[in-house]
């Protein structure tokens, strides 16, 4: 076999026979095509119902289907499985630790129903992980399939948003801002998936073994990503791309052909986002849908051009790399020369400060005080992707604040935004937008100290795996013919090829969540586990992994305790993650029994929903609501008693009984609402005026 191409492709190139080159591949890879179409259809169908994370009932079903993943995914372990060390069991337990300390917050949190939630997330993030751990041992030949379904998977849910700005008037008519946030509501996820399907496509357009079809269309699938990240207007993901793109680059040895992959896609993409972002209509915000179809439907045609132009380049990329063959030396030229011309970017970006009326130390200190200016008010446009001025600072020092005043255990999993309204200026609830920060405030030192524990042992895990740090543990580094195409052939090299893409993904996606909250949307968040998982969970790339030898279920004690305790734990687990949604289905039930004039089912459904989140506020404040309504003052003010008892760190149970009180002529409301406005004292209406206040809350 040669080291540059095949010999039915060679041969199919050699006769001309162009129908005969593009079919031309190794048959071993139909299974993974079937499969990596399976997974991408998952990753696209969970990212498109998760959304931004927030809604209740879809999220809920996401977290039951992963949980059951990760059964299945244990069980086959259990019954097919090889015996053998457990690779990744030390990432896997760490987890699972965070996963438990995650709920065991709910009895210290100052909002346990919004820690609940965060615990059935987490919890289901925990499945993600070890599915795909289990999947690295069990098959672990599928790791194409892996690779590819990531890349696929964010290639369409990119071409996805920019399709809601070609057809605005179908697919997105009450959208008023220019940024693109669909699928995912949240313009900076939008950015970091594109960004997490640039390794996957250089991956997918570089390697020889590849059919000419998928190489072609790697290019492509760039110039999709590229515009998706830059009308997401989100200067975090355009790091994280370039971070991404870079360790690729610097990690797998197919840097010659990525490159080119990466500038005709890059040429492509850049294109249609320079015309985007040059039309009004496109790009800026509450613009009349009218003047937003128009300009849709032309950048739609700008895209189909693009598309177009960058598939028969590719196809032309793909027939060229597949005719010739550099010599080592013009590889090695040509190698130097790419990391000339990138080590000179930083040099220009030093001359330039250097250059600048501040000059280099001046800049240097203005460019940092505006990074970290708490003050920072930055722009809604594609400006923004050169400004520095950002908001993350104040979020950050709140983040701070909270973690520091709960050193040891923080204010319970996503409780930031409550106990933040103690120290912000501000009046709406945020997120710390840092999973580090966030994780501080949250679970205090014990959190940071288990996630820290964790980072380590999946960073052992996947090193293990990929063989860094070890000599001779990268199959490419043996012997003399060390050079690019020395051994592309070889299964080892091309599997370990494919898992440094997916440490590229990791990694985009950790330094994404160190500046973001994307760890709080599954769509972004189980692509990137999934690959950490089969990362940690596949070994050395030599290790005896896979399936047993025998084809049959395996009857021993051991394995039937393992499958009975997986199938006890999720019994449990998807009775803790449907209680919140039982609970919030009984809430609207009440609600709409109420409207209908039905005081007794409404009273029965409220009291279903706080039997079913009994740490949620939010059944009581109906029950109150229904006791009032019935003439029952004092079963009304219990229920609010009740609340305050339950989260007597939430400023609105304080409001809601104060406000109660007041209007009762009760003569604690005064006290009452002076605990509300220590908890939240950018209320200030709550001291100064609390009988407009409160008529502001009860609307009367």
């Amino acid at each position: 076999m040669s080291p540059v191409v095949t010999a039915p492709r060679r041969t199919a190139l050699r006769s001309g026979r162009a129908v005969d080159y593009l079919r031309s591949r190794d048959r071993r890879l139909s299974a993974d095509f079937l499969v990596g179409l399976g997974l991408t259809a998952a990753l696209g169908v969970l990212a498109w119902v998760a959304a931004g994370g927030v809604d209740l009932a879809p999220n809920t079903w996401v977290q039951l289907a992963l949980v059951a993943l990760g059964a299945v995914a244990a069980v086959a372990v259990a019954l097919i499985g090889r015996p053998g060390h457990a690779w990744g069991a030390g990432a896997l337990l760490l987890f699972g630790a965070l996963a438990a300390l995650t709920y065991g917050s709910i009895a210290w949190s100052v909002q346990p129903a919004t820690s609940w939630l965060e615990a059935n997330r987490t919890l289901s993030y925990l499945a993600a992980f070890g599915a795909a751990l289990a999947g690295a041992r069990v098959f672990p030949d599928r790791w194409r399939a892996v690779v590819g379904a990531i890349g696929a998977a964010a290639v369409l849910l990119s071409a996805y948003a920019l399709l809601v700005k070609v057809f605005p008037g179908a697919l997105g008519p009450n959208d008023p801002l220019g940024r693109l946030r669909a699928p995912f509501d949240y313009w900076n996820a939008v950015g970091l998936m594109a960004a997490m399907g640039i390794p996957a496509a250089l991956w997918a357009g570089a390697r020889r073994e590849h059919t000419p079809l998928l190489r072609a269309l790697a290019v492509p699938a760039i110039a999709i990503l590229l515009p998706a990240l830059l009308l997401s207007y989100s200067r975090g993901a355009l790091a994280v791309a370039v971070i991404g793109t870079a360790l690729w680059f610097a990690l797998v040895p197919l840097r010659l052909r990525g490159a080119v992959v990466l500038a005709l896609g890059l040429a492509g993409g850049a294109v249609s986002a320079i015309w985007a972002l040059s039309t009004h209509s496109i790009y800026a915000d509450s613009v009349a849908l009218g003047a937003r179809i128009s300009s849709g439907h032309t950048f739609g045609l700008v895209l189909l051009v693009v598309l177009v132009l960058t598939t028969a380049a590719g196809f032309a990329a793909a027939f060229a790399m597949d005719s010739f063959a550099l010599s080592p030396a013009v590889r090695r030229r040509t190698g130097v020369a790419l990391i000339a011309l990138t080590a000179l970017i930083p040099v220009g970006g030093v001359a330039a400060l250097a250059a600048s009326k501040r000059g280099f130390t001046g800049e240097v200190s203005h460019i940092w005080t505006t990074l970290t200016s708490t003050r920072g008010v930055v722009g809604d446009q594609p400006g923004r992707l050169v400004d520095l001025s950002n908001s993350r600072p104040t979020y950050w020092r709140d983040g701070f604040k909270v973690g520091e005043h709960h050193l040891l255990a923080g204010v319970g999993a996503r409780g930031f935004q409550t106990a933040d309204l103690r120290y912000a200026t501000n009046t709406w609830p945020v997120d710390a937008h840092s999973y580090l920060i966030e994780t501080f405030a949250d679970f205090g030192l014990i959190g940071v100290t288990l996630s820290l524990a964790l980072l380590g042992a999946w960073t052992v895990a996947a090193g293990r795996t990929l063989g860094l740090g070890s000599p001779g543990g990268a199959p490419e580094s043996r012997g003399p013919r060390a050079a690019e195409d020395s051994v592309l052939d070889d299964e080892q090299t091309g599997e370990r090829a494919g898992l440094l893409t997916l440490l590229a993904v990791v990694v985009a996606f950790g330094v994404s969540s160190l500046i973001d909250w994307t760890w709080f949307i599954p769509g972004t968040a189980v692509p990137a586990l999934v690959a950490a998982g089969w990362l940690a969970g596949r070994g050395p790339l030599r290790s005896p992994v896979g399936r047993r030898t025998r084809r049959r279920l395996t009857r021993s004690p051991g394995t039937a305790l393992v499958v009975t305790s997986v199938a006890a734990l999720t019994l449990i687990a998807i009775w803790a993650i449907v209680q919140p949604l039982r609970s919030s289905d009984a809430l609207d039930s009440a609600s709409a029994a109420l409207v209908r004039g039905d005081t007794a089912a409404a009273l029965t459904d409220a009291r279903s929903a706080a039997a079913a989140d009994p740490v949620s506020v939010d059944p009581r404040f109906v029950l109150s609501a229904i006791y009032s309504g019935l003439g029952n003052r004092r079963a009304a003010r219990s229920e609010l008693v009740q609340a305050t008892s339950t989260q007597p760190s939430n400023p609105e149970t304080w409001i809601q009984l104060g406000c109660y009180d007041l209007s009762q002529n009760e003569p604690g409301a005064a006290s009452e609402l002076l605990r509300a406005f220590a908890l939240e004292p950018s209320q200030t209406e709550l001291r100064t005026d609390p009988a407009a206040f409160c008529a502001g809350v009860t609307g009367a």
